[in-house]
């Protein structure tokens, strides 16, 4: 569960960066789903008032595999497109790309993933949030 500012805007956000689909809908809430991986992330919506404090309880980030390096250059340039890229980097054999959602919510994504890079250390980015 993701809680957000803005359905719609959030829903556009993440099928564009991730490919998923919305299956289900209410007015404040959705289902969105990864056709070919089965991955379901639910949406919804509290409005632009709902605080989301860093460093609280709750999702901080959230960390998605591309399907290869091309797939993850496409996800740098939706984030640069949209100006929500935050950074690019590179670690113990994988790299990874940064943004932020309409929410203000880190998201990343990396290639290759842990099961053909098994991650050696925590990375150090995730002390920023």
């Amino acid at each position: 569960m993701l809680y957000v500012f803005d359905l719609d805007e959030s829903a556009s956000f993440y099928r564009d960066l991730l490919g998923l689909e919305v299956t289900q809908r209410t007015t404040t809430a959705a289902l969105m789903v990864d056709a070919e991986s089965g991955c379901q992330l639910y949406l919804r919506a509290l409005g632009s008032n709902a605080p989301h404090t860093l460093g609280g309880i709750g999702l901080q980030c959230m960390i998605w595999t591309a399907a290869d390096a091309e797939e993850l250059r496409r996800c740098e340039e939706i984030l640069r497109k949209r100006e929500a890229h935050v950074t690019t980097g590179h670690a113990d054999g994988f790299d990874w790309v940064e943004g932020r959602d309409p929410s203000d919510v880190p998201v990343m994504v990396s290639f290759p993933g842990p099961d053909l890079v098994a991650r050696q250390e925590i990375i150090t980015r995730i002390y920023a949030w």
